[in-house]
């Protein structure tokens, strides 16, 4: 199997974090890259190299791609993982927080497959892996941002596939469940802050308690990040890969019940038990 130089942000801490060391256990050249270098210590100490780089600075994104074509003059996989998640209802959430939420989900990883385009197009060759959720197909309450971001990322990937098919260049989406990270450690306090006070707050409150409770997101039942991370390889392996892999706990059961009920069925599901 040829060594691949990769690219991964969001690497300080869960699916970033662990997708980057599977890469090196693979063998690969891997370039963790997130705001928090320190956090990445593992991925240096297992020959990896540690990027610091805040995915909404258009000169770190650059910096990046630069630094990883200078040394090794190619970038063959790109895992597009940093991401951000806000929760309120719509009608309490400041757009300033939707916009900050778009410019983390959407258009950072949106600016990074510009910068690798040319490189991969010239190589004829490239993985660009967009890792979105189960929310970039289906919507919960109290979380339109985020889902709203994960539509659009998938949206993106398709388009992307279908234009850049042409130069040999394969475009995944990545559809995790629920996974054992602290993405939504701030979940109870958002839903407090932003909508724990108005219309919305029996709802708010029953979901943050839900959060909290040992069923919850951060629960021992959750999947380990190393199950998305083990998807992610073998995407980028595979002579011909899956457009998307749904991976980690509830995931499939989720999808299946956005593509079989009808949306009044479904929102009375998941909503039923914060009403």
């Amino acid at each position: 199997m040829a060594v691949k130089v990769c690219l991964v942000t969001g690497a300080s801490s869960g699916i970033g974090h662990a997708t980057a060391l599977e890469l090196l256990r693979g063998g690969h050249i891997v370039y963790g890259a997130a705001r928090r270098v320190h956090r990445m210590a593992a991925i240096g100490q297992a020959g990896g190299h540690a990027l610091g780089v805040d995915v909404t600075k258009e000169e770190d994104l650059q910096r990046a791609v630069r630094t990883i074509l200078d040394e090794h003059g190619r970038i063959d996989v790109l895992v597009n993982n940093a991401g951000a998640v806000v929760h309120g209802a719509v009608e309490d959430t400041p757009l300033a927080m939707a916009r900050e939420e778009f410019e983390i989900n959407v258009f950072a990883p949106a600016r990074l497959v510009q910068l690798v385009l040319p490189h991969m197009r010239r190589q004829r060759s490239g993985t660009i892996v967009n890792v979105s959720s189960v929310g970039g197909e289906i919507a919960l309450p109290l979380g339109a941002w985020y889902y709203a971001s994960k539509h659009a990322l998938e949206a993106f990937s398709d388009t992307l596939r279908m234009e850049t098919a042409q130069f040999g260049i394969d475009v995944v989406v990545i559809q995790p469940g629920i996974i054992r990270t602290d993405f939504e450690a701030e979940t109870p306090r958002q839903l407090r802050e932003i909508s724990g006070h108005g219309a919305y707050r029996e709802m708010a409150e029953a979901m943050a308690r839900a959060a909290e409770a040992p069923t919850g997101h951060q629960s021992d039942h959750a999947s380990d990040p190393g199950v998305v991370a083990t998807a992610i390889r073998q995407a980028i392996e595979a002579d011909r890969p899956e457009t998307r892999y749904v991976v980690g706990r509830q995931a499939e059961a989720l999808l299946n019940l956005g593509r079989t009920l009808s949306d009044r069925e479904f929102d009375a599901v998941v909503t039923g038990p914060l009403t």
